[in-house]
């Protein structure tokens, strides 16, 4: 499968300041002609950490995806600060380009709190990513797919590159896995398609977009725990099937000791491509 976007995540989050609360980042290309939305969601965060008071780190986002970006054009990133707090700070976020609003985002800050620790949640049984294949599509991030009975996904994921300590820039690596965030959640509901076929939705890309045409939606991240974003987390998702052509995915990280650190939520729109 070949690999594009000829860009590493560092360079992606450098933004630059257009005044106090206006960020202007780019990206590569990428196959299907536009932007990839958690490059998208990754940038708006990072601008909106930016205006973020130490130590708030961020503990959610919510994305709608409005346009297609185009990755020719500069992406102009508009904060308001909606509120500081002292406990949490919330920001939301416009990215622009020519054709109008491509995303808008909102998202909240927290300082963190001493509190129970509480963790349900266990962490599925799965080869380790040294155990298998290379299925990454993109040199920004490196993905071990591990193949499942069903439409739900499960996979290693991790940003490359070296990102430094987690408490030297935490932002920058809750941008990481925002933007590892949205590689996987289109899958199962795609998969679930009676138009999708047994092909791989890796393998036969242009067959299946000849089928069907995937949209996101909107996009909702929950940050748990601190996480490397160039450490491997294990990606588990699910679909919850399918009505007036959208279907919501849900999935859990896990890192490499079975702790779960975040959490993703995607509405997508998956119909037969209309001619």
């Amino acid at each position: 499968m070949r690999k594009t976007g000829r860009m590493d995540f560092a360079t992606m989050m450098e933004l630059e300041r257009h005044g106090a609360d206006t960020f202007v980042g780019t990206g590569p290309a990428y196959p299907w002609g536009g932007l990839y939305g958690g490059q998208i969601v990754a940038q708006a965060l990072r601008a909106a950490g930016h205006t973020a008071p130490e130590p708030f780190v961020p503990h959610s986002l919510h994305a709608y995806f409005i346009r297609p970006g185009d990755h020719t054009e500069p992406i102009r990133f508009e904060v308001e600060r909606l509120r500081d707090g002292r406990s949490f700070a919330t920001r939301q976020v416009i990215a622009r380009q020519s054709n109008g609003a491509i995303l808008t985002m909102i998202s909240s800050f927290h300082t963190g709190e001493d509190s129970p620790i509480v963790t349900p949640v266990v962490a599925p049984t799965a080869p380790r990513p040294d155990e298998l294949a290379d299925t990454s599509w993109t040199p920004a991030i490196e993905r071990r797919s591990i193949p499942t009975d069903d439409t739900g996904q499960l996979a290693w994921m991790r940003i490359v590159g070296d990102l430094g300590p987690f408490e030297a820039d935490p932002m920058l690596h809750c941008c990481g896995l925002a933007y590892a965030s949205d590689d996987l959640p289109a899958e199962p509901i795609a998969m679930s398609h009676p138009d999708h076929g047994d092909r791989s939705w890796d393998e036969q890309p242009d067959e299946r977009q000849s089928q069907l045409m995937i949209v996101s939606l909107d996009h909702a991240l929950w940050f748990h725990r601190p996480h490397r974003a160039d450490a491997w987390h294990l990606e588990q998702l699910d679909g919850s099937g399918l009505l007036d052509a959208r279907g919501l995915a849900r999935g859990r990280f896990f890192d490499t000791d079975g702790n779960h650190v975040a959490s993703v939520a995607q509405e997508v729109l998956a119909r037969k491509r209309r001619r």
